[in-house]
Formats: structure tokens, sequence, C-alpha cells
């Protein structure tokens, strides 16, 4: 379904210049957990769990019985950083559904603390006091596992943003396929299709104001809205799995490319290393071109890392708790730090 959809809308995914910066909702290219986005999101081929939410809703598939996940992330340096208050809190939960099905919900709200209201006649911050911009997106998704090799599912979002007087709504889906081969399933291959869903536009009573014409009269003038449109985009995952006996230890070695409607096209690389099923680390890298000047497009680029120490409990040891962190070098920006607990059972 997700290849067939990207082949027969080539034009989507161009990557052109022309359209950068005119797409709505682009907080949906955040990623708000603290395990996918320590190697930047790659994991198309490989993600599991609720973390894929983000990378390809076709590892919440891998969900053995129940999962809940919480993340926090200081966004850009968070109150210290260049957005004054700047935070990403996620909330998700998947319960498996039969043998082969997993039903997940997860809730991301993003907010960007008081800012100042400046008027043409009043433009000194402080005299008007201060608005709170909200972003939220509720998200609904199934997958299921058709084989032991072949893995797809599709994610439904409700998007809002709003303000004191000003707001947004919209619907948004997201699908994906995951297919896994090799005698120990090491070899994985991942496709995703994020962010397909209609037009957002804006409206409120922050759209009009009240001036007086020529002749003395009172009237409202309403100011004409814009459509913008979703920032699509289309992922292409391969990993593989090195496996050692000695202390359990694997070592996966992942590569990503994301062809963005709105963006520059992004090519990521990275590994994730995990020892006896308790401790994991992570990096990768993403580039985009021009990524070293002052013709940057976005800040969600560059070195990314991170690691979860896991403790297992219960009588077979079958639950676990860990604990999850991330780190996002932001250029010209304050870096992003995301904190976060994982618990199966």
């Amino acid at each position: 379904m997700v290849l067939t959809a990207s082949l027969s809308a080539p034009s989507l995914f161009a990557g052109n210049d022309n359209r950068r910066g005119t797409a709505g909702a682009t907080e949906l290219l955040i990623n708000p957990w603290a395990r996918s986005s320590s190697w930047g999101g790659i994991n198309t081929s490989c993600a599991r769990g609720i973390d894929a939410f983000f990378s390809n809703i076709a590892g919440l598939s891998f969900v053995e019985k129940t999962e809940f996940v919480y993340t926090n992330t200081l966004l850009y340096g968070g109150r210290s950083g260049l957005v004054s208050g700047a935070s990403v809190n996620a909330f998700g939960l998947a319960i498996r559904i039969g043998e082969a099905g997993v039903l997940g919900a997860y809730v991301m709200a993003m907010g960007c603390g008081d800012l100042p209201i400046t008027t043409e006649l009043s433009p000194e911050p402080g005299s008007n006091g201060t608005f709170s911009p909200t972003m939220m997106n509720l998200n609904v998704a199934f997958s299921y596992s058709f084989t032991n090799s072949i893995h797809g599912g599709a994610n439904l979002k409700v998007i809002t943003e709003s303000t004191n007087n000003v707001s947004a709504s919209g619907v948004a889906l997201d699908a994906g396929i995951q297919y896994q081969t090799g005698e120990n399933d090491e070899l994985k291959f991942g496709i995703s299709l994020k962010n397909i869903g209609p037009a957002l536009s804006f409206g409120g009573t922050g759209m009009s104001f009240t001036t007086t014409n020529a002749a003395g009269n009172q009237m409202t003038v309403q100011f004409r809205q814009s459509e913008m449109e979703l920032p699509t985009c289309l992922n292409i995952g391969l990993s593989y799995d090195l496996l050692f006996e000695q202390w359990n230890q694997r070592l996966t070695i992942a590569g990503n490319f994301t062809s963005n409607a709105f963006l520059r096209d992004n090519f990521g690389l990275g590994f994730e290393y995990s020892l006896l099923d308790r401790f994991q680390a992570r990096a990768a890298y993403v580039y985009q071109r021009d990524i070293f000047n002052a013709d940057r497009t976005t800040a969600t680029i560059g070195i990314n890392a991170g690691a979860s120490v896991i403790f297992p409990f219960g009588k077979d040891g079958d639950k676990s708790i860990s604990l999850d962190y991330s780190y996002r070098t932001l250029t010209k920006l304050k870096d992003s730090h995301s904190i976060g607990a994982t618990f199966k059972f």
C-alpha cells in the first residue's frame, strides 16, 4: 500500500526548494520519542514498539503484550534556549490484540511558553501581555503481522494548533511496511509514508480587526486565509544486525533516505549497540545538502546520540522498565534533550 501510494504521487517527493517554508503543522516532523530520536529517526526498517509511531508504524506490531512510554523533550534548549519554554510531552500506550495485531494510541503536546503580544501601535514587548501557542496531535494506530517476515500498519492523526484567538485543525494518515529475513531476521527493510492529508487553514477572531472608514463608520475586516499543506515525507530504510553470542551482544547498522515534499531530502546513517539486553547505546548522523552553510533549511539534522538502561522484573523477567535519553545537536540553536521511560508488562 505504501509503495503503491508513493509511486502514484511522485510530485509530492521532489524536495523542491521553491516550496520550502510553505507547509503547515511542521511539528509533525519533530520526533517526540527518546529512543528513536537518539539515532535521528533513521530506524525506518527496525523501529520497534511505540517508538515506531514516528519512524514506521509497522514496527508497532512487535509489542509483545502491553507497552507504555512517556517522554519529555526540552526543545532547542527548553526554557533556557532560543524559544522560551519550548517543550514536548508524549504519552503512548499499545496493547496486543490477538496473535498478530496491536492497537496503539499516543498524544503529543508541544508548548512554546509565554510569548509577548505586540501590535503596530504598541510594538514594545511587555506592554500588551502574553500569549501561549500550543500544538497537539492525537494518534490512533493499528499494526498487523501478516507473516513472521512481513509487518504493516496505519496511523490516523488528529492535528490541533491554537493560540488565544486563532486555531487550526486537521487530520493526517501514516502508513508503513517492514520486511525482515535471514536465519535470525538480521536483515530488515522498511518503507513509511507520513503526513498524508488535506490542507490546514487558521480561523478565529484573531483573523479579523475593527477599523473606521473615511466616512467615520466602524467596520470589521476579515483577513483572507491561505491553506497550508501538510509536511508529507517518504522514508526508505535498511538495517543489518551483527549478532555475537558472548554477553548476548548485538550491533545494528542502519541507513535511511527521507524524501521531503517541502524540504530538501535527508540521508542518515547510524547504529545501535545492545549488551545483555540490559544496555543500549545509539548514534546517528543525518545529512542534508547545504547543512554547513547559511542556506540550511531545518534544525532537525546533524548528530544524534543516546542510550537506554533496561531493568527487567517479574517472575520470568518478561516485564521491564527502561530509562531512555537522547541528545540532538542543532547548529545555531541550543541542543535538544529528551528523557523518557518505557514500561513493558
